[in-house]
């Protein structure tokens, strides 16, 4: 596999929208199925390369997944503080699965805290989530429960648990 992590391209917005909204439907991660509201987020790489750093994985040619890298102090921060950078919609392809395409992002985005001289990377996920909680534990995430968060406060039951790797 010739693996390669890199910036979206503006003609790959399409496919990464489509790859992203697809894992999170095919996973059951949106409760509120195709009228979910997140979806039209989800699917939106223009606005989020606008406001961030969204990386893909590419293996000869073909799109696998992608991430959005929030650095320090950037617009999409759901959680991140002064000093922390953040990962946020996290997608491969279903297909694409168990070739480590995940973990590189993951590890790119790592990269790029660093670089920028961040303390931390932080991310928030759901709870069935439970190979990309694989992901983070096997990097040196922890889980950090006292800064849980629920998106939409009015519905009890969505409640996104978060983690931290100190850099």
């Amino acid at each position: 596999m010739d693996l390669v992590i890199r910036p979206v391209e503006p003609g790959e917005y399409d496919t990464l929208g489509e790859i992203t909204a697809q894992a999170y439907l095919q996973d059951g991660l949106l409760d509120f199925g195709e009228s979910d509201e997140y979806l039209g987020e989800l699917k939106d790489v223009a606005k989020r390369a606008a406001a961030a750093e969204v990386l893909v994985a590419v293996d000869n040619g073909r799109l696998l997944g992608g991430v959005t890298f929030v650095p320090s102090g950037g617009p999409m921060a759901d959680i991140a503080r002064p000093g922390e950078a953040e990962i946020r919609m996290l997608a491969v392809a279903r297909s694409a699965r168990g070739r480590g395409a995940g973990e590189a992002l993951v590890r790119a985005c790592v990269d790029r805290a660093r670089a920028e001289g961040c303390v931390r990377i932080v991310l928030s996920t759901q709870r069935t989530m439970h190979s990309a909680h694989r992901i983070y534990e096997r990097m040196g995430f922890v889980r950090t429960p006292d800064r849980d968060w629920n998106p939409i406060p009015h519905l009890s039951d969505i409640t996104l648990l978060t983690y931290e790797l100190t850099l």
